[in-house]
């Protein structure tokens, strides 16, 4: 236990340039590292330019572009169980580089499209490929980086900021040309981000799974050595439960993207320019912050604590945006910066939290299937939470953000009980156990 703190300490006291240079999980993780910024370069470059693609080049209306990034949002929801599933026969590594030569193909396949139908199964195909490899990168984080897996997750959100902040730099040239050759440049450049990631993913071994659950975690090994069948997360209530909750604290992610742009420009006094600023201060803290958080979550406990922080940035950040609506130009720019710093505040915890707990709250032996489910949350409000905010919160005004706030807020605590009675499950089998074996060895000594 000793070491295991000051290995803690010494984590807290290196820089993240040093973390970068010498991160978990060794040359494996370096590598995976540089295939995260390589791969969100190319997702951020397409990011920025699709909708733009799918008007001039592919002739679209916006209701159809509409039409066609969401039903690939729908798609993307199966990519992280179907994904979870093939790995656990397959293995992380193949299945990462075939996630990654499908979006190649789908990509490439957009660029010969002549008409709607196979143009969305293109885009569908991108999307499923896209959260499938999503998810075999948070199970190979898990994999290589062992007690110091937050760690991880606060370098490759780095790697993945930066990476996206790269793309949309990117980006910036070639809409700027503003020509359809333009526009079909920045979409093979996406391909040869994957391309190059499925190169660096091809040099690294199979992340070697020895039936051990993660050091320095608070669910022992023991929980899931006993023998029997395979468990199934689609036939685990409480994991299940786990899931569904945390697609509501994932909201952070539509607030930034969606919510906060449309409230400013319908609903409140500030100037549109401001919108950009939203994206940067998110971008900024996260590549500055994301350590830091993660120094408070270094255990399943220690996470199940702070899921309720998550409900009260959310809240604190809807109460601004619904302050900002009768307050003048200046009032609500400021009271909007402040809200687009909670979410991000609130989305630094959730990186952890959520992926701390979907790790500590999965069997060991299915970890593959379980993460591949969990890994839904995040695709399932990339679907839903647009609609929600667009349907139901912008719809209402001021009220219909103090209530998005208010709930989120009543999930979390939802959550933190949830989680705190599997993990006492979890724990009451070896602490059992270790009765027993306490008792025998007692008998033994009293022979």
């Amino acid at each position: 236990m000793h070491g295991s703190g000051d290995g803690d300490e010494g984590g807290r006291r290196t820089g993240l340039l040093a973390q970068l240079r010498r991160p978990p999980g060794g040359r494996a993780g370096r590598i995976m590292l540089v295939s995260l910024f390589t791969d969100r370069t190319g997702s951020g470059v397409w990011a920025a330019a699709c909708v733009l693609y799918f008007t001039e080049v592919g002739h679209l209306t916006a209701g159809r572009v509409g039409l066609l990034l969401g039903a690939a949002s729908v798609a993307g929801i199966a990519g992280s169980p179907l994904a979870g599933r093939l790995a656990a026969s397959f293995g992380v590594r193949p299945v990462l580089i075939g996630c990654h030569l499908a979006r190649v193909a789908a990509l490439v396949a957009v660029l010969f499209c002549d008409s709607f139908a196979p143009l969305l199964l293109a885009v569908a195909v991108n999307a499923l490929g896209d959260r499938a490899a999503r998810a075999m990168e948070m199970l190979f984080a898990t994999e290589v980086a062992g007690e110091r897996r937050s760690v991880y997750r606060a370098l490759s959100r780095t790697a993945m900021n930066a990476g996206y902040a790269a793309g949309a730099g990117l980006a910036a040239l070639g809409l700027a040309v503003g020509t359809p050759t333009a526009y079909r440049v920045l979409l093979l450049a996406d391909v040869a981000s994957f391309l190059v990631s499925t190169a660096l993913v091809a040099a690294i071994r199979e992340p070697h799974r020895d039936g051990r659950a993660p050091a320095g975690g608070d669910r022992p090994a023991a929980a899931d050595a006993a023998d029997g069948p395979r468990p199934s997360p689609w036939r685990d209530g409480g994991y299940l439960r786990f899931v569904v909750l945390d697609c509501a604290l994932t909201i952070d992610d539509a607030i930034l993207n969606v919510g906060l742009p449309l409230w400013l420009i319908h609903a409140t006094g500030a100037p549109h320019a401001l919108v950009p600023a939203f994206l940067a201060i998110n971008t900024v803290l996260v590549v500055v912050s994301q350590l830091r958080v993660t120094t408070l979550v270094r255990t399943p406990r220690q996470a199940v604590r702070a899921v309720p922080l998550y409900g009260f940035a959310v809240l604190g950040a809807c109460a601004a945006m619904a302050a900002a609506a009768p307050a003048g130009p200046l009032g609500a720019s400021l009271l909007l910066l402040l809200a687009a710093v909670l979410v991000t505040f609130a989305e630094l915890l959730r990186s952890v939290v959520s992926w701390e707990l979907s790790v500590a709250l999965a069997p060991e032996r299915a970890r593959a299937e379980y993460l591949g489910v969990a890994g839904m949350a995040q695709s399932t409000e990339k679907a839903a939470g647009p609609l929600l905010l667009t349907g139901a919160v912008l719809a209402a005004g001021p009220a219909g953000w103090l209530a998005l706030g208010a709930a989120t807020t009543a999930v979390a605590y939802l959550q933190r009980r949830s989680a705190a009675a599997r993990l006492a499950a979890q724990a009451a089998p070896a602490a059992d156990a270790g009765a027993g074996a306490d008792a025998g060895a007692g008998a033994v000594l009293s022979r």
